[in-house]
């Protein structure tokens, strides 16, 4: 069993990350990625989560454990950026959320056994310039999807990784942008992190000078 190496405090933030066992897809289809998405919002709950809970469609969460910042889903990884609300509020939310997702996933494809290739990780915020440097890695992950190595020698514009990265479903930039997908998650409390873009505007175009840089220090 794997130790934890950073431990979670009340009003801090964290970048958290999970991948596929053997970086196998996690998503395999659109209902996949959408689950996960509802999992999201449902999960951030004081209250035990269940599989008829689940399908409960007047279930009332009540108060969230965790504010969420940021979070893209990719084919056979996720990223999240968020801050501890209450005590324990992370390693809570993350239980449920993953383990609710697991138990869905292998009931779908008739497997069994670990989904994710271990506890989830997570690297502390610890300064102003990691946490705005997160919000556009996370969100321009997608990028890789059509330019693996955009970032050392890409094949594809500017222009075009960053339409792309704008229309990825997955990703909490489309609440950002206030899109009609966005607006109906509703997983996002953006409002208890720094407002570096005071409008869709200023954070598209924050996002595309990140992008224009050749040597972007992006990690994975």
């Amino acid at each position: 069993m794997s130790t934890r190496k950073v431990s979670f405090a009340v009003d801090e933030y964290y970048h958290l990350y999970t991948r596929g066992v053997e970086k196998r897809a996690i998503f395999l289809d659109f209902q996949d990625y959408n689950y996960f998405l509802f999992l999201m919002f449902i999960c951030n709950t004081q209250k035990p989560i269940r599989m008829k809970s689940l399908e409960d469609k007047e279930f009332e969460r009540g108060d969230t454990i965790v504010d969420l910042g940021v979070y893209c889903l990719m084919p056979n990884h996720i990223h999240i950026l968020t801050k501890e609300k209450v005590e324990g509020g992370i390693s809570k939310y993350m239980l449920k959320l993953l383990t609710s997702y697991s138990i869905y996933f292998n009931k779908k494809y008739k497997r069994s056994g670990r989904l994710y290739e271990s506890t989830f990780k997570s690297k502390h915020v610890d300064g102003d310039t990691y946490l705005k440097y997160l919000y556009a890695y996370i969100h321009l992950n997608p990028a890789k999807l059509i330019d693996k190595n955009w970032k050392k020698k890409r094949t594809k514009s500017t222009t075009e990784l960053f339409k792309f990265t704008e229309d990825y479903t997955f990703s909490s930039l489309q609440e950002y942008l206030k899109t009609d997908e966005g607006l109906k998650r509703g997983i996002l409390n953006s409002e208890v992190f720094p407002d570096y873009f005071k409008n869709s505007a200023g954070r598209k175009h924050e996002l595309f000078e990140w992008l224009s840089f050749e040597d972007l220090p992006l990690q994975g």
